[in-house]
């Protein structure tokens, strides 16, 4: 199995681990009642992880389920336009059906999740791809209608990078090739990477070098394995690859076949493809054409449709960028 594989199994492994989380209880039970039938109401919304003492769930449908410590009627959940807005009415928002087990104690359902702005744009702020809901829940047992209230942060981008590549001779023969995220000085101000996740945080990154198309007969995985991989968890990027032959490349044909991989804290992914050519008949020096997604609703690139992306401008001592500096996704338009 190759490295790439290992490092977002293992971000998945521990996505797997934390998703699964009680979020903590809100307003409404009286701690000094012992028959208080809400006192320890637990949500569990499938997919959630905690991050700095905040609850970030991704954009899409996630199970929601609420466990009181005695049997409860009329249980339900509501969740408010997603706008950060903590201040909104308890009861606003899309009501949730819950369906009940058997004693009445654990109650379920469904609910998509989306970073969209109330109805009226001039009631309310703007919409914002890292916005925070209410989720509420209400039940006949509960004072004053409100069992318990919790903000959720949803993540509805992926992460970004604008990923420098530059191709130099190694000591005996053959090429090394160097992936750096772009960090940009700026006057009076603090540099500005270009690397990173502006909502939940980056999980992990992975670059795969291939040395045929990885997507012939595949598209969901990769056919083959990688000549080269490395991976992190954290920006900047920066990694150098071992001594790679160079192939015969007459007439420009394809040197290298690159897939970078970004993935953030509540599992929203990213990925960018790129070919490496050489650029001359001799040297290390090469030329990257980045390519979107554009085969079986964005899975995988045919290396057929170059990027329009336009936010990463190639350094002076680079032979290319891979990637963005957008935190967007990597379709085809």
């Amino acid at each position: 199995m190759n490295k790439k594989f290992l490092v977002l199994l293992l971000i998945a492994a521990l996505t797997a681990f934390l998703f699964v989380g009680c979020l903590p209880p809100g307003p409404g039970p009286d701690p000094d009642d012992p028959d208080d039938p809400v006192d320890g109401v637990v949500v569990e919304i499938d997919g959630a992880v905690e991050i700095g003492g905040k609850n970030y769930v991704s954009g899409g449908n996630h199970d929601i389920t609420v466990t009181f410590p005695k049997p409860v009627v009329n249980a339900r959940v509501f969740v408010s336009d997603c706008l950060g807005d903590y201040s909104k009415q308890p009861t606003s928002g899309t009501q949730i059906v819950l369906w009940p087990n058997e004693d009445n104690t654990v109650w379920s359902g469904k609910y998509k999740f989306a970073c969209t702005p109330c109805g009226d744009p001039d009631s309310c702020n703007l919409t914002s791809e890292c916005c925070a809901s209410y989720v509420t829940v209400v039940a006949g047992e509960c004072d004053e209608d409100t069992c318990i209230q919790v903000p959720v942060i949803v993540d509805c981008l992926p992460p970004f990078a604008c990923i420098e590549v530059k191709g130099a001779d190694c000591e005996c023969e053959d090429c090394e090739f160097t992936f750096k995220s772009q960090v940009t000085s700026q006057d009076c101000k603090a540099d500005a990477e270009c690397c990173g996740d502006d909502c939940s945080g980056l999980a992990g990154w992975s670059i795969a070098i291939y040395n045929k198309n990885p997507f012939d007969k595949c598209c969901a995985t990769t056919c083959y394995d990688p000549i080269w991989s490395d991976s992190g968890t954290d920006c900047p990027i920066d990694t150098k690859t071992s001594c790679l032959p160079l192939r015969n490349v007459t007439n420009n044909k394809i040197l290298y076949y690159v897939i970078a991989t970004l993935v953030d804290n509540v599992g929203n992914e990213v990925e960018y493809y790129a070919t490496m050519t050489q650029t001359g008949e001799t040297g290390c020096a090469v030329t990257v054409t980045r390519y979107c997604a554009d085969k079986l609703n964005c899975a995988c690139t045919t290396w057929e449709t170059e990027s329009t992306d336009t936010s990463c401008v190639v350094g002076a001592t680079a032979d290319g960028v891979i990637g963005t500096c957008l935190p967007a996704g990597n379709c085809c338009d």
